[in-house]
């Protein structure tokens, strides 16, 4: 019995330190394959633009002879959290992270800089730590000046009068995600001028970034919230004329509960102006058949470029330049930024800028 239980510790030692082996010949290999690991997560893979901007980091940095590995979060931060944790473990040479809530990876990055490992926020900004070392992004005051524009052409503002105001409501993007910051005030800064002449009006008063918020950008809860406004506010003759949407799946979900209650199909109802951000399929097909009526065109792939470049300087050894280093504050420190512009598609100039550069097929869009 005695010589039993002998064998079995032993045998529990060595398959322990067999596995502790496996493991840390496991970490090496990854470290030390092709020209270095690097981390990549994004928040989803359930929105169509997430799983393209993962493939466009991945395979850049692939041709470059980089090891990547991309992971999605499905909008869980207990699993982001674990995910990067893990490719800690693993030694990755480099983290880019499009977070799910921007200031819930304070101990993740902390580890990041105790283990020497550069991260870069993906579009969008990690807060309340000093532990981010890029940003790279499109500019989104001017990408939410852009949602503000499309309202000012598409409902004529210029030519509107006080005699008849302009009847919009609001949404906007996560409270919890610092981008809908920008977007929301780059949109009204440009609508207010239109606001302080009376031209516009928004009759349910839900105004404040705050209120009008949709947490995650869920687009079933933006639909519900929409509902509530038509059946609490327009419910008599007043008629909705725009909506100021800050992406394209809760622009879609808004036309939807707009035309559950009759707009587009009855008389003096008008589908109401309606934009959006990141012009995907669903929403390009929309513009083209005339209800949604422009989105805003964030060029993934210029974004995923831009991250690869730089990924690449890094692990080069070799400085980036050309930075914005004084627009992005996150609570903790100025985050060095690369911004990129964005287009504003509408169906005169979809052809040209989303099927003409190969953004969209014409055969994805039934063309």
């Amino acid at each position: 019995m005695r010589f039993s239980k002998k064998v079995l510790f032993f045998g529990l030692v060595l398959a322990a330190v067999a596995g502790a082996l496996l493991v840390s010949c496991s970490k090496k290999s990854d470290a030390a394959a092709g020209k270095g690991l690097v981390g990549v997560i994004m928040p989803t893979r359930s929105e169509e633009r997430w799983i393209k901007d993962g493939n466009a980091v991945k395979e850049g940095l692939e041709k470059l002879g980089y090891t990547v590995n991309l992971q999605f979060s499905d909008d869980d931060i207990p699993t982001q959290t674990r995910q990067i944790d893990d490719l800690i473990t693993r030694g990755v040479k480099v983290l880019v992270i499009a977070s799910i809530d921007g200031s819930a990876l304070s101990n993740q990055l902390a580890n990041a800089a105790a283990n020497k490992i550069p991260v870069i926020a993906y579009d969008r900004l990690l807060m309340k730590s000093p532990n981010v070392d890029y940003y790279v992004s499109f500019d989104n005051y001017k990408v939410g000046g852009q949602m503000g524009d499309i309202l000012i052409r598409g409902l004529k503002l210029d030519q509107a009068t006080t005699a008849k105001p302009v009847i919009i409501e609001l949404f906007a993007g996560s409270p919890d995600d610092n981008n809908s910051v920008g977007f929301y005030q780059g949109a009204m800064d440009n609508l207010k001028p239109y606001f302080d002449k009376a031209v516009l009006k928004v009759p349910s008063g839900q105004i404040e970034r705050t209120v009008v918020g949709t947490l995650r950008w869920d687009a079933a809860e933006a639909q519900k919230r929409m509902e509530n406004l038509l059946s609490a506010y327009y419910s008599g003759n007043e008629v909705l004329n725009g909506i100021l949407s800050p992406y394209d799946p809760i622009s879609l979900s808004c036309l939807e509960a707009c035309k559950a209650v009759g707009y587009g199909s009855t008389p003096g109802k008008p589908l109401p102006v309606v934009g959006g951000q990141d012009c995907i399929v669903a929403s390009c097909k929309s513009i083209l058949a005339g209800e949604q009526y422009a989105t805003v065109l964030k060029d993934t792939r210029s974004l995923g470029a831009a991250t690869v470049e730089l990924v690449d300087t890094l692990l080069q050894g070799k400085t980036p330049t050309g930075l914005d280093t004084s627009s992005y504050n996150n609570g903790s420190k100025i985050v060095p930024s690369l911004l990129l512009d964005s287009v504003i598609v509408t169906k005169d100039n979809l052809k040209t800028a989303v099927i003409d550069t190969g953004y969209i097929s014409a055969s994805e869009l039934g063309l």
